[in-house]
C-alpha cells in the first residue's frame, strides 16, 4: 500500500515493473517525471472523443472507464481502470482521442505530460519497453472482452468480468480474490457486458442463489465457490499475461 507522503508515481513504477524489471536509475528517472494531481467526480471526463490530449492520467484512486458511444446513443464500456492503471497512454500516443475516460467514481489522478514520458520511453529503453508491454497486456484484454460480449452468454459474460476483477484487483493489493468491492452500477455493468440491466439483475441473483457470489451490498463481491464461478464465465487469466508467481491466482 502507498504511504500517503510518498511519490505517487510509486504506483506507476510498481505497475511498469509488472511488465519489465527497472534499475534504481530508471526508477528514479519516473519518480522524477512532473506531474499535477487532480480531484475529479463520479461521471467527470478525463478525456473526450475528439480532444486532443497533452497528459497520461495515472489513477490514485477510486476507478475510471473507457467508452464510447453509438450514433443511437447507446454506450459501450471498452475498460474499467483502477488504482495504478496508466489510463490514458494510448489517446496521448495516437493525438486525437478516438473514445471517451469518465470517472466511475471519485477519484484523484496525477496527470504527467506525454511529451515527457515519450522523452524517457526514447533515452531509456527498458522504461519504453514496460510502456509497449503496459499496452500490448490492454490490448489482450480488450481482445477478452470482445470475445466476451460477442460469443458468451449472459452468465459467461458477467462471471467472466467478476473473474477478471477479482484477479486484478489481488494483484494490485485493493482486495482479496474471494472478496472486494467492484463500484459499478447494474446499468453500468449492462453498459460493459452488452446486456440490459433488467438481465444482469436477473444473473447476478441467479449467482446468489447458486450459491456461487453473495453480496452484502450492490458494491461488494464475495465469491463463495471460485471453481464454480470460473467455469461459468469460462475464465482463464492467461490473457492478463501474469507473471508466473501471480498466475497461480486464476
Amino acid at each position: 500500500m502507498l504511504e500517503k507522503s510518498a511519490n505517487p508515481l510509486e504506483l506507476m513504477v510498481r505497475k511498469l515493473e509488472l511488465w519489465h524489471p527497472l534499475s534504481a536509475e530508471e526508477r528514479a528517472a519516473v519518480l522524477a517525471l512532473p506531474f499535477t494531481r487532480r480531484q475529479l467526480n463520479a461521471h467527470d471526463h478525463i478525456v473526450w472523443e475528439g480532444d486532443r490530449p497533452q497528459h497520461t492520467c495515472l489513477l490514485l484512486s477510486g476507478y475510471a472507464f473507457r467508452h464510447k458511444v453509438a450514433g443511437n446513443g447507446g454506450r459501450q464500456i471498452l475498460s474499467i481502470h483502477i488504482k495504478g492503471d496508466l489510463v490514458d497512454l494510448q489517446n496521448s500516443m495516437l493525438g486525437t482521442a478516438d473514445h471517451n475516460v469518465q470517472m466511475l467514481t471519485a477519484c484523484e489522478v496525477a496527470l504527467i505530460p506525454f511529451e515527457m514520458i515519450l522523452d524517457l520511453t526514447f533515452q531509456m529503453p527498458n522504461i519504453g519497453m514496460a510502456m509497449w508491454y503496459e499496452t500490448l497486456v490492454e490490448a489482450s484484454i480488450f481482445r477478452e472482452w470482445i470475445l466476451n460480449i460477442g460469443r458468451r452468454d449472459a452468465h459467461a459474460r458477467i462471471g467472466h468480468l467478476l473473474c477478471e476483477f477479482a484477479v486484478r484487483l489481488e494483484v494490485a493489493e485493493l482486495g482479496i480474490q474471494t472478496d472486494y468491492e467492484l463500484p459499478i452500477t447494474q446499468e453500468q455493468l449492462a453498459d460493459a457486458v452488452s446486456l440490459t440491466a433488467v438481465h444482469v439483475n436477473r444473473t447476478l441473483k441467479k449467482f446468489e442463489g447458486d450459491g456461487l457470489i453473495s453480496r452484502q451490498s450492490s458494491c461488494a463481491v464475495t465469491i463463495g465457490d471460485w471453481n464454480k464461478l470460473a467455469h461459468a464465465g469460462d475464465f482463464e487469466s492467461t490473457y492478463l499475461h501474469l507473471r508466473d508467481d501471480e498466475a497461480a491466482l486464476a
